[in-house]
């Protein structure tokens, strides 16, 4: 298994252990990992089955200037954009798992655009996509993911629950 961590986390898996697959043949991403996980899988040259995104960072739908705000806030006071990041992500504490992102990191996860064609192209390879959304997600919307990813991945939409499910 090879996983991909979200922003501002680093050992986080733990966190998703009931329903993430075991296989040395899985590639895993959370979040901002979930778009690294998704490359990652396009890319790589040994085999992948499944591929799953667990509430796969999705800024598709936000404005240039919902972005540029996120941008502008993360370089005024960074400590601060953490803290506030985090607590939308969940309730529980995961402080333990909290690496300080980086400005690039932030600017890579807001402006990633989901290509239909390298779905495509993953799937002719014949690797399952499965795709875990939280019904009460305040970090993306989890309807939009749902509807450009579904021609795609097998969805699991989880009522009452956030972006760490």
């Amino acid at each position: 298994m090879r996983y991909f961590s979200g922003f501002c986390l680093k050992n986080e898996s733990e966190l998703f252990k009931s329903f993430t697959c075991k296989s040395d043949f899985c590639v895993i991403g959370f979040s901002y990992g979930a778009q690294q996980a998704f490359e990652y899988t396009l890319a790589c040259k040994e085999r992948v089955d499944t591929l799953q995104l667990i509430s796969p960072a999705f800024f598709m739908d936000k404005s240039e200037k919902y972005k540029r705000l996120q941008i502008i806030s993360f370089r005024k006071n960074s400590d601060l954009y953490c803290k506030n990041f985090l607590e939308n992500v969940t309730c529980k504490d995961i402080s333990k798992y909290f690496v300080k992102g980086s400005l690039e990191e932030l600017k890579k996860l807001l402006f990633y655009e989901w290509d239909r064609e390298k779905f495509k192209e993953i799937k002719k390879c014949g690797i399952e996509i499965e795709v875990y959304l939280g019904e009460d997600d305040k970090i993306i919307n989890s309807l939009h993911v749902k509807s450009l990813f579904k021609e795609f991945a097998t969805i699991y939409y989880i009522k009452k629950v956030g972006h760490t499910l």
